[in-house]
């Protein structure tokens, strides 16, 4: 696999998933995947989950078919969770501050924080290089360079090594479930962050730049938060100053 196109990356997700495979068979590859889904959907982000599947199935397959291990594909009946961008949970300054104070791990403890003020992604946030006042990313996932300055309220946490992924696995949800916010996905830290620009008056055009996005269909999901800030603008005209 690390002899493959992102194959380092694709080893690490797999490893995430150790204590799931360790001393099955390869014939049991569709169960261990269910029962990978059915645990970590819901602490961690279904994209995630689908791609540490896809991971796997592919490094079985490859096994199955170069190397003879098995009488039949593995893959073929390993179903993978469905995946819906659209849909995700938004929290507050408060509520993300509660969970970061509750993290034992100092590094997810920064990435969390630098999550709400920065709105990159988890994966931009653990390669993002620290020049001076920015994070400096280089091809991002639509294609494109980016570069996001660091918000004075993360300057220390932007000089904090970032986490492994098997501690953010670990200590993230035991972080939320202390808040008694379970249902809370780390990537919801993104979302947001782009309803705290909303919130703040910032147009939709430029939360897209912001969070990086390749077209303006990615940041009209969020459209639904500038229309409530406007209605709740309008619903002012009439009233009495108190």
């Amino acid at each position: 696999m690390p002899t493959l196109k992102a194959g380092d990356n694709a080893a690490r997700e797999i490893e995430c998933m150790r204590d799931w495979w360790t001393g099955r068979d390869i014939e049991e590859l569709p169960a261990v995947c269910a029962e990978y889904a059915t645990d970590q959907l819901g602490a961690l982000a279904p994209a995630t989950v689908k791609n540490r599947i896809s991971y796997l199935r592919a490094a079985c397959r490859w096994a199955w078919k170069r190397h003879g291990m098995g009488d039949t594909d593995p893959g073929a009946r390993v179903v993978t969770p469905t995946v819906d961008n659209a849909r995700g949970t938004i929290i507050g300054r408060r509520q993300m501050v509660q969970i970061a104070g509750a993290c034992r791990h100092r590094c997810v403890r920064a990435l969390v924080r630098i999550a709400f003020y920065s709105g990159m992604r988890v994966g931009e946030i653990m390669r993002a290089e620290r020049r001076g006042e920015v994070f400096a990313l280089g091809v991002t996932k639509n294609g494109t360079p980016h570069v996001v300055p660091v918000h004075p309220k993360v300057r220390t946490a932007a000089q904090v090594p970032m986490p492994r992924r098997s501690e953010i696995d670990y200590y993230w949800p035991l972080a939320r479930a202390a808040c008694g916010l379970e249902h809370v996905r780390l990537h919801d830290i993104r979302h947001s962050a782009a309803s705290a620009m909303i919130a703040a008056g910032v147009s939709l055009h430029d939360v897209g730049a912001v969070l990086n996005h390749k077209s303006a269909t990615s940041t009209k999901r969020y459209a639904h938060l500038a229309t409530d800030r406007k209605a709740a603008a309008l619903g002012m005209i009439g009233k009495k100053a108190t």
